[in-house]
């Protein structure tokens, strides 16, 4: 059974269209700088326009009130990836703004308008990934490392809590389906020296579901039409049509009807992560810090 079709009121939608549309246009406009597209849409959609021209105007504002007000502007905040020496600057630089814009609009209450908000974090897919297809839905609480190393194929949902980790890079399939507070990652680190990252690129395939709470580790391939069961570790490949569960995952049976198209059971588990290794070069001017202040 699927989902029943839903309509709003018609001046509830041409608003709501009206206003995703206006965004979309400013942000593949290049006559307007994204940080003060961000800028702008947080002040109207926090209701906080009336505090802000106070502000602007030179009128007295208490501390708290002027680092709120600033930080409606993605360029007076810093987010964990930003720290990341091995990123793409200038990608980062355009992407870290919708990101934020993308952050922000989740704490608001109207990011519980489900109509509303599948649009809206639709729109800015577009502008904030590698690519992103038609008739996706992204739920609240979607987080990620930077955003413009994903790519999101048709028809593909992304549930509650979801974090996708494009350190590396994340190639999500049509149709996939990811669960609640599930946890895709592209990047590892070092036994011995945790600050060593090395980066992958992780693959959700056409059809793949990755069900509640599960983790799939950096380098990792979930095959075409595969099911992560709940709470599951994947650790390595995950064939076509196969069934995994446990932690590490283990692929225990091949989903009915596909019996035929399906590699054996002792298939799954393969570890190819080194297949998907994205080597990256530090420049040699870059200003590094231990954040453990280690004594080697």
């Amino acid at each position: 059974m699927t989902k029943r079709h839903v309509s709003l009121p018609d001046e509830a939608e041409t608003a709501m269209t009206d206003f995703i549309d206006e965004v979309d246009e400013r942000l593949a406009s290049d006559e307007e700088d994204t940080c003060d597209v961000v800028e702008d849409v947080l002040i109207d959609l926090t209701g906080d326009r009336d505090a802000y021209e106070r502000w602007e105007s030179g009128e007295d504002v208490s501390a708290a009130e002027r680092v709120r007000l600033q930080s409606y502007d993605p360029c007076n905040t810093t987010l964990e990836s930003e720290y990341y020496a091995e990123k793409d600057e200038a990608a980062f630089e355009e992407s870290k703004h919708l990101q934020w814009l993308w952050r922000q609009f989740d704490s608001l209450p109207i990011a519980d308008n489900v109509a509303f908000a599948l649009r809206f974090r639709a729109m800015l897919a577009d502008h904030l990934f590698e690519s992103c297809g038609d008739g996706c839905r992204f739920f609240k609480g979607i987080t990620f490392t930077y955003g413009h190393n994903i790519t999101v194929g048709d028809n593909t949902v992304i549930h509650d809590d979801v974090h996708l980790d494009d350190r590396g890079e994340l190639t999500i399939g049509n149709r996939a389906s990811i669960s609640d507070g599930a946890h895709i990652y592209s990047h590892d680190h070092d036994l011995v020296d945790q600050t060593t990252v090395r980066n992958y690129q992780t693959i959700i395939e056409d059809d793949a579901r990755v069900t509640y709470d599960a983790m799939v580790r950096a380098g990792c391939r979930i095959g075409e039409n595969a099911i992560v069961g709940a709470r599951a570790v994947v650790q390595g490949d995950v064939p076509a049509h196969h069934v995994a569960v446990g932690a590490p995952a283990k692929s225990v049976k091949v989903k009915p009807g596909w019996e035929a198209d399906a590699a054996p059971l002792d298939a799954g588990g393969a570890d190819r992560k080194e297949d998907r290794r994205i080597e990256y070069d530090l420049p040699d001017d870059i200003d590094v810090f231990d954040e453990f202040q280690r004594d080697f």
